[in-house]
Order: structure tokens, then sequence, then C-alpha cells
């Protein structure tokens, strides 16, 4: 019963924050905004559902973990949505799942940001770490992470890159 319920928050999650990308993305087409050669983002939007899904049948096929791992497990996933949501709200319409810069737009460094230069890529591993422990995926848990924080570090590149070449004089909005 954990496993499904588990499933459903997170799938139903993963929905409204792929809604709110869309409507976001659309809104920096709009505003001038390019997508980067070489991302990652094929790879990431088949990765990150399958990482929660792998996770969940190896849960379901191992009988699911030990209470007080999943009870851990569930706080890291709560801290790691509300560090990634904290990034989502700070960026408003510039989050979206596609890198997608808008030139001469300001970098933000307010919220999160202000002491992580990428805290929706520290929630996205925590959300992965969280989930692991949530099901008891001893197989998929690390191999997920470790596949999905390469598309991350990957992708920063492709960011960094970008944002360097577009962004007002390098600095940070306050």
């Amino acid at each position: 019963m954990t496993l499904v319920l588990f499933a459903a928050v997170t799938f139903v999650l993963m929905g409204i924050e792929a809604r709110r990308a869309a409507v976001n993305e659309r809104a920096q087409r709009a505003a001038g905004g390019f997508e980067p050669a070489g991302d990652v983002y094929p790879l990431m939007r088949v990765a990150y559902p399958g990482a929660f899904l792998a996770m969940i049948l190896e849960g379901a096929v191992r009988g699911g973990a030990p209470w007080s791992a999943a009870a851990v497990g569930a706080v890291v996933f709560a801290l790691a949505k509300a560090i990634k949501w904290w990034a989502i709200l700070t960026l408003d319409r510039a989050w979206t799942f596609r890198v997608i810069v808008v030139p001469q737009a300001p970098l933000v460094a307010t919220g999160p940001y202000r002491f992580v230069r990428h805290p929706n890529y520290v929630g996205v591993i925590g959300e992965l770490v969280g989930a692991a422990l949530i099901t008891g995926a001893l197989i998929a848990g690390p191999i997920m992470m470790i596949g999905f924080a390469m598309l991350i570090l990957k992708r920063i590149q492709i960011e960094m890159h970008a944002l360097s070449r577009f962004a007002p004089s390098g600095r940070p909005e306050r």
C-alpha cells in the first residue's frame, strides 16, 4: 500500500511540474528564448520518471523497505521536494524542464540561489535518494541516482555555457 501511495504522489507531482514547465517554456520562447544545442533533456524526460518506476517496481518485488528506512526516505523526499519547489517558485516563469535561455535576462541569485548554484538539481537528487529509501530499491536506487547525476552534470555544463554567453555581464540579479 505504501508503494502505491508513493507512486501516486510521485507521478501526480510530476504531472503538476510538467504542466508548469510547459507553460513556462511557451513564455520563455515568446520572450525570445532559445534552446542551446546538445541538451540531454531527451534522455532526462525518460530517465526521470523511469528511475522512479524502476525503484517502485524493485520495491514491489522486494516487498518494500523496512518502516524506519521508508520513514527516513519520506522525510528526505519531502525536504527535496521543498528545495525543488523553492527553486521553481524563485525562478517563476524562467523554470522549465528544458534549458531555455532568454538573451539579456538577468541571472537569479535570490531564494535558494543565494546558497547553491543549482538548487533544483539538489532537489532532484534528494528526491531519488528519498525514493530509494522509501521503496527499498537496493539495486535500482544507486544505479538510477548515479545515472541521473551524470545527466545532471552534463546539463549543468550546457546551462553554464549558454548562460555565460547570453546573460548580461554574467552578474546575478539580486
